[in-house]
């Protein structure tokens, strides 16, 4: 008996298709671009979800940099001050502080870098 391959193939297009709703018109339509395009956005999505810890931290790094030399220290003797003064703060938290709650912020820098 022959086998018909119809239905697995239009399962597959439909897949395809719902994966491309939302795109240009050729990505959309046919489904060799629009597999194309999927495998395509999927890799940059991959790629962009550790891109985005990247760039999270280089934000937070530069709020806290400007934040500490309002107050005539820098970044790198900041961190370091916490180190050795034990002070367990990541960066995500001291870069909230800095932005929302300055009064806190400074009571962190002055524990961390004691004159």
């Amino acid at each position: 008996m022959r086998i018909k391959r119809g239905v697995a193939s239009h399962k597959k297009h439909k897949k395809i298709r719902k994966a491309t709703k939302g795109m240009s018109h050729a990505h959309r339509t046919s489904v060799r671009r629009g597999k194309q395009a999927v495998v395509r956005s999927l890799e940059y999505s991959y790629r962009d979800r550790r891109a985005r810890k990247r760039t999270f931290r280089q934000l937070w790094n530069i709020r806290i940099n400007a934040a500490a030399r309002e107050h005539g220290t820098t970044y790198s003797r900041l961190i370091n001050g916490m180190k050795l003064a034990g002070i367990k703060l990541d960066r995500k938290i001291l870069a909230e502080l800095a932005v929302n709650e300055p009064k806190a912020f400074e009571e962190v820098l002055k524990a961390a870098i004691k004159k």
